[in-house]
């Protein structure tokens, strides 16, 4: 079970390495590792090289944490993420949010790879998460809990901050960028949703169906921290898709759009 002491242990040898007081975090998705090459000045670990990190073993996440300047202000990213599907319980896949939270970030920016529910939004499409509804099975805030990282029952009716999807609304639009607003369905994988379980998620009011996210963003509510979100589509979910899903897929589309993602965040960070 996650630990007071164990975060504040990780987020000292975190801050000892990077040489800053981060204002704003970036976790990267599948096949978005590329957004951390725009920091300036930045430095990079491992993250089996930071006590209480556990190394990624999925492709399209290399298991990195950066941290720089990025127009004025100083960011961390985490490139890539463990995963529920790869063993890890709720809590240790939220734990480098915890570092974060007490490194002193305030705003959190959670990016995706996702399926389309959706017959609206094709490959390609960005979705600012207006919502999620967790069918992991699993929670971080699972067993005692400590004050000092945040209450017993947390609300999650604005675990994603109005205020900074708004922001992101308006930097889209002077872009010239569309950008969608759905709902996330946060499930468990490794394997792909069946068709079934896809006319399910979208009657319930999901448009969007991702393997991530969730636990993180629920943890960053129990902290405190103002959360964004945002998927970007890379396939059809199944019974939508006319062709098997597969992994490769998703990451050649991400990369294709990786561009559009990267100035967009970019324009984003420097407003907050």
């Amino acid at each position: 079970m996650i630990t007071y002491e164990a975060v504040a242990a990780a987020r000292d040898a975190v801050r000892e390495r990077i040489g800053l007081e981060p204002e704003i975090g970036v976790i990267l998705g599948s096949g978005l590792g590329a957004f951390a090459d725009v920091l300036e000045d930045a430095r990079s670990f491992a993250y089996a090289e930071l006590p209480g990190f556990l190394p990624t073993t999925v492709a399209g996440h290399p298991g990195r944490l950066f941290a720089g300047r990025l127009r004025g202000r100083r960011v961390v990213v985490l490139q890539g993420r463990i995963h529920l599907y790869e063993g890890h319980p709720a809590w240790q896949v939220a734990f480098p949010v915890r570092v974060l939270g007490l490194l002193g970030v305030r705003v959190l920016v959670v990016t995706n790879a996702a399926g389309s529910l959706d017959p609206r939004l094709g490959p390609g499409a960005l979705v600012r998460l207006t919502d999620h509804i967790n069918f992991s099975g699993d929670n971080p805030l699972v067993g005692p809990n400590d004050e000092r990282l945040g209450p017993r029952f947390p609300d999650l009716s604005t675990a994603y901050d109005s205020a900074l999807g708004a922001l992101l609304d308006e930097v889209a639009e002077g872009l010239g960028e569309t950008l969608h607003r759905g709902v996330y369905a946060g499930v468990r994988g490794p394997s792909y949703e069946t068709p079934a379980e896809v006319r399910m998620l979208r009657a319930l009011g999901a448009h969007v169906v991702g393997m991530s996210t969730v636990s993180e963003v629920i943890a960053a509510a129990h902290m405190g921290l103002r959360v964004v979100g945002l998927s970007l589509v890379t396939n059809w979910a199944a019974g939508i898709s006319p062709t098997p899903l597969a992994h490769e897929e998703v990451k050649r589309v991400a990369h294709a759009a990786g561009g559009r993602m990267i100035r967009l965040l970019q324009a984003f960070i420097e407003k907050v």
